[in-house]
């Protein structure tokens, strides 16, 4: 089974569809119980840094949540705002991140951007690989569908697994052992969405 977790935000109902498409049970919860009978989580996210980090330490989850992904290793996918989560801090706002990447979320430099170039970027962007990743299995010529004005910030470039251009170049994705986040939204992304879901289901 695996947990949406469910604290106020994020396209719940996309993602459970997707991952019911894909083969999968994904169960919308707010529940301790039912996040640590999960075999996997989903940690979606949307609208600003600070709302959803708030939410999130609201929800009571956190705990219960760190225990799942450091201590008991089961993967987990953070989505847009969910990807950003993952970080320590963000330029957005001025709560903390979860800490399980380490880094920063940053605003785009509109000064290093081409003219005509608008934040947010939105729109469907290709991505490079920056390492190999069982998420990324059987994708060929990959592109996502991307709405959002920061992105990360990485302490470690080894922790980059997808890169994509706007501009400059900025990191699309991460992966750490058991910890992955895309900026994009797969559940928007269509067949490369739903393989990317389906690789998550499968060889994790």
């Amino acid at each position: 089974m695996i947990a949406i977790i469910d604290y106020g935000v994020g396209n719940l109902a996309s993602i459970q569809n997707m991952l019911k498409k894909a083969g999968a049970t994904g169960v919308i919860t707010s529940s301790k119980e039912d996040i640590l009978a999960a075999d996997k989580l989903i940690l979606p996210g949307v609208g600003a840094f600070d709302t959803c980090a708030s939410k999130l330490q609201a929800s009571g989850l956190i705990e219960v949540i760190n225990k799942k992904v450091l201590v008991d290793k089961v993967p987990v996918l953070g989505i847009c705002v969910g990807m950003q989560l993952l970080h320590e801090q963000s330029e957005e706002g001025t709560l903390p991140g979860l800490g399980w990447i380490k880094g920063k979320i940053v605003r785009f430099k509109q000064d290093q951007l081409p003219s005509g170039y608008k934040i947010p970027h939105m729109g469907w962007t290709e991505v490079s690989q920056s390492k190999a990743s069982r998420l990324l299995q059987d994708i060929d010529e990959p592109r996502f569908y991307f709405v959002h004005s920061f992105h990360s910030s990485l302490s470690d470039k080894a922790d980059e697994l997808l890169n994509a251009l706007y501009g400059y170049h900025f990191t699309a994705a991460v992966e750490h052992e058991n910890i992955m986040g895309v900026q994009f939204h797969p559940e928007k992304s269509h067949r490369f969405g739903m393989k990317l879901f389906e690789n998550f289901i499968r060889h994790y």
